[in-house]
């Protein structure tokens, strides 16, 4: 089971991460949001840090030139689109970048159809919750809608997963939505404070994932 942590602002944690194994790291692109790297971090060392851990940028409703200017900048290797960028967008960026999209999902929400458009146009889904603003919610939405749907992706699964979700993703992965479930995508269950995580929980619930 991989494992994508969302949201990181200070490089000694990145670092720590990438000797867990850790795959993916994300740093968020989005002004609004309270994480967001801002001046946190600069592009020059984000960009230098020999890391095995790919970094991906975060992103709600970016340009075409913000995504490829911030990309080139901070050296990204992977770009997740977590607005309602179109098909079509998603598309343009996945001619130069690796490109997830990401997708908010709301109670009785018809996710097969939601997803259809986007089949050619990214790499990779993400399924987070559905909330009144952009970005994560801290809360899960049911894992369930994904169960018995063809999804022609693979996908990340979002949403308020914590530490005590491991027999829950355990028993996901083993279900009918299990074989098509790329990696974990962890974030504010997880944090001291937004952009910071509590390592000291963080770190063994990657050790227990990591196998499933």
């Amino acid at each position: 089971m991989r494992v994508k942590v969302c949201s990181l602002t200070k490089m000694e944690q990145v670092q720590t991460l990438d000797d867990t194994g850790v795959e993916f790291v994300g740093f968020m692109f989005y002004p609004k949001s309270p994480r967001y790297l801002g001046n946190l971090l600069s592009p020059d060392e984000v960009r230098r840090a020999r890391w095995k851990t790919n970094k991906v940028g975060v992103f709600v409703n970016p340009t075409y030139e913000e995504v490829m200017r911030s990309a080139d900048a901070y050296g990204l290797h992977m770009v997740q689109l977590h607005g309602d960028e179109t098909p079509k967008f998603c598309e343009r960026i996945s001619e130069q970048l690796e490109t997830i999209k990401a997708f908010r999902v709301g109670p009785d929400e018809n996710i097969e159809w939601r997803v259809r458009p986007y089949s050619g146009s990214c790499d990779l889904f993400l399924f987070d919750t559905a909330g009144v603003q952009y970005g994560g919610t801290g809360r899960k939405f049911d894992w369930g809608l994904l169960a018995n749907i063809q999804i022609e992706k693979p996908f990340i699964l979002s949403g308020g997963i914590g530490p005590d979700d491991v027999e829950n993703i355990r028993k996901f992965r083993e279900g009918p939505a299990g074989k098509q479930l790329f990696a974990l995508d962890v974030n504010s269950k997880f944090e001291s404070h937004p952009g910071v995580k509590n390592l000291d929980i963080l770190k063994p619930f990657i050790e227990a994932v990591h196998p499933i």
